[in-house]
């Protein structure tokens, strides 16, 4: 049995009672149900924790871009194909990213210095469980993030932790809306 043949896409319809009103509330937001949505529905506390997370992490001291930053980093070393199209499309109305995003997806530095500092950081908690070298703190430092938005941007790799992990497991099957942005993690990485 495969993952995809384990955890069968939810609906409102069919998911436990727990689940279906964050399902009926995705649905609106989306205009259709997300696949790594109708699978975690399998588990309403996984669904709930996933949800409340992702607001919590967008009510946080960093800015979107910086959000953006930290999401793609984990999802880059997780490899979530799913992750990578979503943040993908979600900026692609956005031209003045447009060399951003492609260095996020390519896993190479980013023009700008700032979210650079970012997403060696982030990268950094991911690669070293947490246990980040003192070089890199300082680089944070002098990037000018706070000790709060340094903490802001762990609740967000450990919000994309727990996402992109749980696509990986279920394995969430990419949305024909986000198909046009399919990713593939760079082999020479």
């Amino acid at each position: 049995m495969t993952t995809s043949q384990r955890f069968a896409p939810l609906s409102v319809e069919t998911a436990a009672p727990a689940s279906r009103p964050m399902l009926a509330a995705s649905l609106k937001h989306f205009g259709f149900l997300p696949s790594p949505i109708a699978k975690a529905a399998h588990s309403p506390m996984l669904l709930k924790h996933l949800l409340a997370g992702f607001d919590a992490f967008d009510r946080s001291s960093l800015s979107s871009i910086e959000r953006e930053v930290v999401a793609f980093t984990v999802a880059f070393e997780i490899e979530c194909h799913y992750c990578m199209a979503l943040h993908t499309a979600l900026n692609a109305a956005a031209p003045e990213h447009a060399a951003l995003v492609a260095a996020l997806r390519d896993g190479t530095a980013l023009p700008d210095p700032r979210l650079e500092a970012l997403r060696q950081f982030a990268r950094d908690i991911v690669r070293m469980h947490g246990r980040v070298p003192e070089e890199r703190w300082q680089a944070l430092a002098r990037a000018d993030f706070s000790e709060q938005q340094a903490l802001d941007a762990l609740l967000g790799v450990g919000v994309y932790l727990l996402s992109t992990l749980s696509n990986v497991v279920s394995g969430a099957e990419l949305d024909p809306a986000f198909a046009q942005f399919r990713w593939q993690k760079p082999s020479r990485v």
